[in-house]
């Protein structure tokens, strides 16, 4: 047990960004829901979204997937028409995968449901309140993304 003693206001805002970080990923699961897709194919559609034509050893490494599980996920995905796998022109032996319009498409409709909701949240605060949340989110942002989280 560590005997690390730290100010409450580090100890209460672990808590809310956990406890926030939870309620973000319940809502999302939820609004996954009626789209009849799962937070993994999500995750992997955004991936492909961002990095066309990756292979699958390089999605693995970015969803941190086993393999096999990445090949199942991508075989569910192709099935309902959100990727497409082609061969790579200068190495016949790779495979490349991308995002099809479907799944852009549903990418879209998700992130409009995502921002929906947190349109409705922040109704409740003022322009002012907004901005400064915005600021310190940000600031949080880059301050913890050199750590690589």
């Amino acid at each position: 047990m560590s005997s690390e003693v730290f100010s409450e206001s580090v100890i209460e805002i672990e808590r809310l960004l956990r406890r926030v970080s939870f309620i973000i990923k319940k809502r999302g699961r939820d609004i996954l829901k009626d789209f009849d897709i799962t937070t993994p194919q999500f995750l992997a559609l955004q991936v492909l979204r961002d990095h066309p034509g990756i292979t699958m050893g390089e999605l693995c490494d970015k969803l941190f997937l086993a393999y096999s599980t990445a090949t199942d996920l991508v075989d569910r995905m192709e099935n309902h028409g959100y990727v497409t796998r082609q061969r790579d022109p200068e190495d016949r032996r790779v495979i490349r995968l991308f995002i099809t319009e479907k799944g852009e498409s549903i990418i879209g409709e998700v992130i409009t449901a995502r921002r929906r909701y947190v349109d409705q949240i922040l109704k409740e605060l003022s322009e002012e309140e907004i901005e400064q949340l915005a600021r310190s989110l940000e600031k949080l942002n880059s301050l913890m993304r050199p750590q690589n989280v």
